[in-house]
């Protein structure tokens, strides 16, 4: 049974790092509603990882609980540590993955927030931004 939750989670982290490379590819070309059209996918993908992994806990646990005289490695068969390491391979892919999406949208969200604060000045009133009380802030030429 570890086995089978184990493969099914290397399938879900595969995934998600499919589905983040997918995110990564539209940021570039400014397909917005491609990228949030995947984020319930993605939400579903992670929730599903999640229960596996709490469910590979639960095998871990029960393994150890009913042989305390063993450790771990002497528990798990080959299959096994082959699937173990291939998850933290794909834990660390993930988490790359996630960390260059996340320099990108940062960056694209700095540039937005630039713009509009050209558009539309803002002053601190205490530690909040207002938008200028200016009514010739936008000018509409015809």
């Amino acid at each position: 049974m570890l086995s089978h939750h184990l493969q099914g989670a290397l399938r879900d982290l595969r995934d998600l790092i499919k589905i983040t490379q997918s995110d990564i590819r539209d940021i570039k070309e400014a397909k917005n509603d491609e990228q949030f059209s995947r984020l319930s996918l993605k939400e579903e993908k992670l929730k599903s990882f999640e229960n596996k992994k709490a469910m590979i806990d639960h095998e871990i646990s029960t393994l150890m609980t009913t042989n305390p005289q063993k450790d771990l490695p002497q528990l798990l068969d080959e299959e096994q540590h082959e699937f173990l390491s291939q998850l933290r391979a794909e834990l660390s892919n993930l988490r790359e993955e996630n960390k260059h999406y996340a320099k990108l949208v940062l960056t694209v969200s700095n540039l937005y927030n630039t713009f509009l604060e050209r558009l539309v000045p803002t002053e601190m009133q205490g530690y909040h931004k207002v938008a200028s009380k200016d009514p010739s802030i936008l000018e509409v030429r015809v």
